[in-house]
């Protein structure tokens, strides 16, 4: 078994977020500690304001300002020039936002096509790409329409199928069913851990829900800053 097979695919040591609002320091995040192995499906809950996509974003390679260590397939984010950050993010991760952002001028293919091609792969393998997982989540008919001829559920189907398009180790995804009714949220979740599991990837999944939390692999919670 080689490194890369046992090595968490995130690795978080002491991750540290403040604000200053109106004169006060607000501690967000306080000495967050997690790993995320490979194929692991981890649910990050909490409430509305807790901080989940604080986490999210530090993962990502958002922003910066954060304190502590964050290790992306064993490379260290701090020590990373903001190219080799780009490099970290387009090689290694995946996003699904709980907005689509869908590029409305662009067809579902394509929108699943573009970041393909933004990390060199050609057209004519990244249109397969598309279409496959477009098929995979139930869409094979609706791979020509637009984002506005889509309802909801597709859309979001489209953005997990495009979080997915580069074959990400992690996949991370911020409240990626709360902007839908709950049997449509129960239908993308469920396609959307199917496919997860399907790609061998992982993900960490911020939600509110604790019903949605119990399908994942496991549960942290992030409670004045920490996980428990």
């Amino acid at each position: 078994m080689n490194d890369r097979q046992i090595r968490p695919v995130v690795e978080l040591r002491g991750l540290t977020r403040s604000f200053e609002q109106g004169g006060v320091r607000i501690d967000v995040l306080r000495g967050v500690n997690l790993d995320v192995m490979p194929g692991e499906i981890v649910a990050l809950l909490g409430p509305s304001g807790s901080g989940k996509s604080t986490l999210l974003q530090a993962v990502g390679l958002l922003e910066g300002g954060f304190g502590g260590e964050i290790l992306i397939g064993g490379h260290s984010a701090e020590k990373s020039d903001a190219n080799a950050r780009t490099t970290l993010r387009r090689d290694h991760l995946g996003f699904v936002y709980q907005f689509h952002h869908l590029l409305p001028d662009f067809d579902a293919r394509e929108n699943v096509v573009l970041p393909q091609l933004v990390a060199g792969k050609p057209r004519k393998d990244a249109e397969l790409r598309a279409e496959e997982l477009l098929t995979a989540l139930g869409l094979e008919h609706r791979l020509d329409h637009r984002p506005s001829q889509l309802s909801g559920g597709e859309q979001q189907r489209v953005a997990v199928a495009r979080g997915l398009a580069n074959r990400p180790d992690l996949v991370l995804a911020d409240e990626p069913t709360g902007n839908l009714d709950e049997a449509t949220a129960d239908r993308v979740l469920e396609q959307f851990l199917s496919l997860v599991r399907g790609e061998g990837s992982s993900a960490l999944i911020a939600t509110h829900n604790e019903r949605l939390a119990a399908r994942m692999d496991r549960v942290v919670r992030l409670h004045e800053g920490v996980l428990e």
